[in-house]
């Protein structure tokens, strides 16, 4: 009779640690989710990549070649812009509307930049190329039509009582045409060279830089955690023991440095290094190595998800968001201006595919017309994947990236082992679907409409 009792204390501890920590039961999902598909595409890569077959599957995740330092910066790079535009269809999802036409934005934002970079800047105006003031007014003039084009939708969905479905749809198929016409079909290149490192792949911190941002990242998360502590002592809230705000805060720091760790072993190509030193008119030393670090691309990325995240959680407009997103008749009777507030979120949202569009671009290195395809599946995707409650009011920002971190996990691990890229797009919708469904049982559970 003692047994059954002796298995149950486990069990309860464990339960306890769970609510001691306080760790939303979402993300601890999405994190194990991560760390599966981590572990799966590192087997399978070691499966292929070993002349013998073996059934040690210690022998396959040490042969593997999904979490290997190359592979690991080629992944945070691919992701920035959906992860940047996921936060802002966070804010979209949560006033209860949707947004098709991300791609689509993201593609005439690049195409304007792309003809200014390429022809008008340099030959209309005669700057000529390589003009400091290049990069700086293509990416001005991106960011200003994306918020352009943003707050007109909101416009029509806000004041004109337009459902965002249709108005978005609309722009999907309007804008990438629109840019087809101003780029007449043809590619854009090669571009301002410094526009170009802004894409991740060519502009990088370099290890030094990377390890300061690194421990100044860990130091600001450590600060998180004692501030929000002391105000819910200051408020008299009940608070974590300090156990357990220290395993919370381990785990940040160890999460940060351990991606900065992987990004500056990733080892920049003997012949690149020896070029750039020949650029600066120096010849460089025997046996010379150095790694990449973090891309200014990803830093952009953390800057936005902390300015987004203040946005949420510290301003009065972020307040009003999720407010009108949890009861819109009861925002609107408490003097919300919910018409305003649609045109600012969607104004938002275009600000942030101005922004993607700037990191794609230069990631690639050029424009084309196909840049952004398929883009706004990937960023709702993200969005929902990361626990965005598509009937609003429920959302996160650290959700949403880590969303379009597991998205982009998935195709690159697919593409890796040789998945086709119409299967890739298959794996995505359902992986979508589930989602849905996860949230639509949890909200069920948690007795949520």
């Amino acid at each position: 009779m003692t047994k059954p009792a002796q298995d149950a204390a486990p069990r309860v501890a464990r339960r306890g640690l769970l609510q001691t920590l306080e760790i939303d039961t979402r993300l601890l999902g999405m994190i194990g989710a991560f760390l599966v598909i981590c572990i799966a595409f590192q087997g399978w890569t070691g499966i292929r990549a070993m002349a013998e077959f073996t059934l040690n599957p210690f022998a396959w995740l040490a042969n593997g070649r999904f979490l290997i330092p190359q592979n690991v910066f080629n992944i945070t790079i691919q992701m920035v812009s959906v992860a940047i535009m996921a936060t802002g269809m966070v804010f979209v999802i949560v006033t209860r509307n949707i947004d098709l036409s991300v791609g689509a934005m993201l593609c005439l934002c690049s195409a304007l930049m792309g003809i200014l970079q390429v022809t008008i800047l340099p030959k209309t105006l005669g700057l000529g190329i390589g003009h400091p003031a290049i990069a700086p007014l293509a990416m001005l003039a991106g960011l200003a039509l994306g918020t352009a084009v943003g707050a007109f939708t909101g416009w029509l969905v806000g004041y004109q009582g337009i459902p965002a479905f249709i108005v978005t749809l609309g722009g999907l198929l309007i804008w990438r045409n629109l840019g087809w016409y101003m780029t007449s079909g043809q590619t854009q290149g090669p571009l301002d060279s410094t526009f170009i490192l802004f894409g991740g792949a060519e502009g990088t911190l370099g290890p030094i830089w990377s390890w300061v941002v690194g421990l100044i990242a860990s130091a600001l998360a450590v600060l998180g955690l004692m501030q929000a502590r002391k105000a819910k002592e200051r408020h008299g809230f009940p608070v974590k023991p300090l156990w357990a705000e220290g395993v919370l805060a381990g785990i940040a720091c160890a999460a940060i440095l351990g991606l900065i760790a992987l990004l500056n072993a990733y080892e920049i190509p003997a012949g690149k290094l020896k070029r750039l030193f020949e650029a600066r008119g120096e010849a460089m030393p025997d046996g010379y190595t150095t790694g990449f670090g973090l891309p200014f691309s990803v830093l952009i990325l953390a800057l936005v998800a902390i300015a987004m995240t203040v946005v949420a959680k510290r301003t009065r407009f972020g307040r009003y968001i999720f407010a009108t997103g949890g009861n819109p008749d009861a925002a609107e009777l408490s003097g919300i201006n919910t018409r305003l507030l649609t045109v600012k979120v969607f104004a938002l949202m275009g600000f942030l595919c101005g922004l993607s569009a700037i990191i794609a671009q230069a990631r690639l290195q050029n424009h084309t017309n196909d840049i952004g395809t398929l883009d706004e599946l990937r960023v709702i995707a993200a969005a929902v994947i990361g626990g965005t409650a598509l009937a609003g009011g429920i959302g996160t920002i650290h959700g949403a990236i880590l969303g379009a971190l597991i998205m982009q996990s998935l195709q690159s691990g697919m593409a890796m082992v040789g998945v086709d890229s119409p299967f890739q797009n298959i794996v995505v919708g359902i992986v979508l679907a589930l989602a849905v469904w996860i949230d639509i049982q949890y909200r069920k559970r948690k007795g949520i409409r």
